[in-house]
């Protein structure tokens, strides 16, 4: 792991309160917008403010931050409460201040406090640095845009219920990674109401509720498990270093697997016929194939129905990866919850002919002219559908 992102760790846990966010086009300037520095959601405004912004009222607050490679800025964090504006930024960097710029754009922004005038601040720009950090809190890209919760927090009766009675069953080893991803399902899905045709109808905000629940179930396992052990002194540091590193190769092997078996849930709600995990030339298994791996390997079946799909929480460097996984299928489909890339990358993704699929509500942070080429997955599953009817 880089010093970079042991770092950022390190801040997040010995700081007052941390956040983080993906850095998307808007920020950037990408869309257009020249919106002033970094957005900040409405519910982490307690990274700044001791109460929330009232409407009517500006207010701000002056703060120092000191980020990676020695830069410091003087910067103020402000809420926009007059006119019709009501949301929170952080400006204020400075001339040359580089992470404001496209290069950054679906980077990984994380600042802490440290007290009420210091902040450090962080902006992971490779998926590989992304996605240590965010293992390490047990994270995927959803729990990302808004404050860092280190430990598991009450939900809604119902969930809770539901959640309580899911640890009162568990077995003494701890349970694998698709049991606890069809446990979220059921969860949300026993207290939403939510049937097949809705999970067809909205797979995009549904998909997103299951990967919340999880990510909240997966943190009351962690603490049911550990927590006799964590009360416990340990005899050695051998002991200690044991634990720590068997709880976060646990969390990395759930942020890895975990979209996969939520995206084979939808597909399987809409009825579609596909194999998970795909066989194609040699030893290579793509995430998805539709319709399914015996069509793949029928020389004679109509390749124009063949569809490829990869799974990727983040895709800045890492979508490169699918483009030897099918060499039938020319046009690679990759779902991701990454949160915004630069135009750059999005036109070397689209000249290799990637089609990004993403939640609907993370189109918008993407740069303006490349939304419309962008697939939301009920996009995706209209697509698919018309390709297996037809």
């Amino acid at each position: 792991m880089k010093k970079l992102v042991e770092e950022a760790i390190e801040s997040v846990n010995s700081g007052e309160v941390s956040f983080c966010r993906f850095i998307t086009a808007n920020d950037t300037g990408e869309t257009g917008a020249h919106q002033e520095g970094f957005y900040i959601p409405k519910s982490s405004y307690s990274i700044f403010f001791d109460s929330p912004g009232e409407r009517g009222n500006n207010k701000e607050n002056f703060i120092k931050i000191k980020w990676q490679d020695g830069i410091g800025t003087e910067s103020r964090a402000i809420y926009y409460g007059q006119g019709t504006r009501n949301e929170y930024r952080l400006t204020r960097f400075g001339k040359g201040f580089p992470f404001l710029t496209e290069e950054y754009t679906g980077a990984l922004l994380v600042l802490t406090k440290v007290d009420k005038e210091n902040y450090r601040g962080y902006v992971l720009n490779e998926d590989e640095d992304i996605e240590n950090f965010l293992d390490n809190f047990g994270m995927s890209p959803v729990d990302t845009n808004s404050l860092i919760i280190k430990e598991a927090i009450s939900q809604p009766p119902a969930i809770e219920e539901l959640m309580e009675e899911f640890l009162s069953i568990l077995p003494k080893e701890f349970p694998a990674t698709k049991e606890i991803a069809d446990s979220a399902r059921e969860i949300t899905n026993t207290t939403n109401n939510i049937k097949a045709d809705e999970i067809i109808e909205q797979p995009d905000r549904i998909l997103l509720g299951w990967l919340h629940t999880e990510f909240e179930l997966f943190k009351k396992i962690e603490s049911h498990y550990y927590k006799g052990q964590l009360t416990t002194p340990f005899k050695t540091v051998d002991e200690f270093i044991v634990m720590a590193n068997s709880i976060l190769n646990r969390r990395k092997s759930r942020a890895g697997k975990s979209l996969e078996h939520h995206l084979d849930a939808v597909f399987k709600s809409d009825s579609l016929k596909f194999s998970h995990p795909g066989k194609t030339e040699g030893k290579k298994k793509p995430d998805f194939i539709f319709p399914g791996n015996e069509e793949y390997h029928t020389p004679t079946f109509n390749e124009g129905k063949l569809i490829f799909l990869g799974s990727k929480t983040t895709c800045k460097d890492r979508w490169r990866q699918i483009l030897n996984e099918a060499n039938r299928i020319p046009v690679k489909h990759l779902f991701t919850l990454q949160q915004g890339i630069s135009e750059n990358q999005l036109q070397e993704m689209y000249d290799s002919k990637v089609v990004l699929v993403v939640p609907q509500p993370y189109i918008f942070t993407f740069p303006a002219k490349y939304r419309e080429k962008i697939m939301n997955l009920k996009n995706f599953l209209e697509f698919a559908k018309e390709k297996q009817n037809n």
